[in-house]
């Protein structure tokens, strides 16, 4: 796995496998707890962005193709199955980008991309929070909630927290594409009904990220409605998963 994926490993035969990308600021940690409620036979892998946990000594990635190419040859090794790819926030951009190179470059379409609470990068405008001050940016952390908001409430973990936080804002800053070019996978789209950082009417844009259809749905809550809604994420997806396989059982009989 490298540095790049925390694999948790199932009972019995690997069947898919489904990837997780993580916000700004995000750890590996804000997946975990999936990994038992996922259908059987499904493998979850979470991307690990470095200058966070265990990867705190490396320096955060500041550019997105950058970091798109990185966790595209980790999980180049594992093309052998069916791939599912779960990008929230940040995750999206990054996900896009990550299902592009593997389908460019590898031949390999990704069966399902879920993208959730931030709008296609193509319509954001600029972005400057990566240039709030310490404080100014830990009280916009803390107001977005989510399973990290609580750590922003200590001062002495700042100085770990801040830095690669800082880096992700920064490159979202600088990820401004054109336009999208369109993906074979399907997407659906997930978004938080009261998400004032992604309103619901934007979410629709995504279809143009994808020639085989874009579907949007939302839930109770703002731009971490997955720590409220997480049974309800995790059923969504798992229910896609089951689906493409079944769908790839009756092609194969």
């Amino acid at each position: 796995m490298g540095t790049w994926l925390r694999r948790h490993p199932v009972e019995g035969p690997v069947a898919s496998r489904l990837v997780c990308l993580p916000h700004a600021g995000g750890t590996a940690a804000s997946f975990a707890g999936w990994a038992d409620r996922l259908p059987p036979g499904v493998e979850l892998l979470v991307v690990q962005y470095p200058g966070r946990q265990d990867r705190l000594a490396e320096e955060p990635v500041g550019d997105m193709a950058e970091m798109a190419e990185q966790v595209a040859q980790a999980l180049r090794p594992l093309l052998d199955l069916p791939m599912v790819l779960f990008g929230h926030s940040m995750g999206t951009g990054l996900s896009y980008e990550v299902a592009g190179r593997l389908e460019r470059e590898d031949g390999f379409v990704v069966d399902h991309i879920f993208v959730s609470a931030r709008p296609a990068p193509h319509l954001i405008d600029g972005e400057h929070r990566h240039r709030l001050s310490d404080e100014e940016l830990a009280s916009a952390m803390r107001g977005l909630g989510g399973p990290d908001a609580e750590a922003f409430d200590y001062p002495g973990l700042l100085p770990l927290i801040l830095p690669p936080l800082r880096a992700d804002l920064a490159l979202l800053d600088r990820y401004r594409p054109e336009r999208l070019t369109p993906l074979q996978s399907p997407l659906t789209v997930f978004g938080g009904e009261s998400d004032d950082t992604c309103p619901v009417s934007e979410l629709s844009a995504w279809e143009e990220a994808t020639i085989a259809g874009a579907r949007v749905r939302t839930f109770p809550g703002g731009h971490h409605y997955l720590r409220e809604c997480e049974n309800e994420v995790i059923a969504a997806v798992s229910a896609e998963i089951l689906a493409s396989r079944q769908r790839r059982q009756h092609s194969a009989a």
